[in-house]
């Protein structure tokens, strides 16, 4: 007879599968002691960038139970969101496929209250909270650790079955579960990734410079772009999608089938000139729900001025 950890265990993962989760794995919330000096290091050399919120709440991103007081389980999700239609081969300037449909804060945090809700249904009242890139969580590191996939030499999450192109979401509680069992590492000896990046962001250590990445350029950098960069985007306007692309594993993606993704039916035929000439009306109804309004219209029309 199963245990109440393992029955508990079983209904979290089948209930997320139920709600669209492409996977669920579960770690035991404990000091990511092997992470601490990476972190640190990476941000003593500033490779963060402006995103000075990446160097707040250092413990916190390191032990989920300041996150969560007497938290036992890092529950880590992942849900798709690789498009029917890849709409960076249009000739057109270029948007990150995970920002082609309705912000997946919104999409995913609906989900996870459900799912919360759900548990404590299930379990009786537990104290957890869930987290969707808002607050200072080691998401891949988790994912890492829950057995969801490995951390590719792009730092993303890679996995075998499913690529990268997935969200990655956490409820971390103070319920003992079932834990898994990390995945091993497949990158092996390929470089395409390092080789494909425009900026020579991503290093052969397995360490991506953010400061260097077009994302971060498109998305993070409120200043001016810098004329250093100038002709290396790759028509890319917001974020960037190229060392996915080019990741072998990636020819595993499958279409997502959350209607909340589809994207705006004019996104496919806007031409480089009309982009040059978007205006802020037709912005705002381009990306009504759409993540690309956190560089705002004025961001967006930066963008398009550097790729001109």
């Amino acid at each position: 007879m199963p245990s109440f950890k393992s029955s508990h265990t079983q209904f979290i993962k089948a209930k997320a599968h139920e709600l669209g989760f492409q996977s669920c794995g579960i770690a035991k919330a404990e000091f990511l002691e092997d992470v601490a000096p990476k972190l640190e290091e990476w941000l003593a050399t500033n490779q963060h960038g402006q995103m000075d919120y990446m160097d707040n709440h250092f413990d916190k991103r390191l032990d989920p139970t300041l996150l969560v007081p007497g938290a036992k389980s890092v529950i880590s999700l992942a849900y798709n969101y690789y498009p029917a239609k890849d709409l960076s081969t249009n000739g057109s300037y270029k948007l990150a496929k995970y920002a082609y449909g309705e912000d997946y804060h919104f999409v995913i945090k609906d989900k996870l209250k459900e799912l919360f809700s759900a548990i404590e249904n299930e379990v009786g009242a537990v104290e957890g909270r869930v987290f969707v890139d808002s607050a200072p969580v080691m998401e891949r590191q988790w994912a890492a650790r829950s057995g969801l996939g490995w951390l590719g030499k792009n730092t993303l999450l890679l996995s075998k079955q499913k690529g990268s192109f997935f969200f990655l979401a956490e409820i971390i509680l103070d319920l003992e579960l079932d834990y898994d069992t990390p995945a091993t590492n497949h990158c092996g000896t390929c470089t395409k990734c390092i080789d494909a990046c425009p900026t020579e962001a991503i290093s052969h250590e397995g360490l991506v410079n953010a400061s260097q990445c077009i994302s971060y350029f498109t998305i993070e950098l409120k200043d001016e772009l810098p004329a250093s960069v100038k002709g290396q985007f790759e028509d890319w306007m917001f974020g960037c999608d190229i060392c996915q692309d080019v990741c072998p594993w990636n020819r595993f993606s499958v279409a997502h089938s959350e209607p909340r993704f589809t994207p705006h039916p004019d996104l496919a035929h806007v031409t480089k000139g009309d982009w040059q000439e978007l205006t802020e009306e037709v912005f705002g109804k381009l990306f009504k729900k759409s993540a690309v309004k956190r560089t705002k219209f004025t961001g967006l029309k930066r963008n398009i001025r550097f790729l001109t």
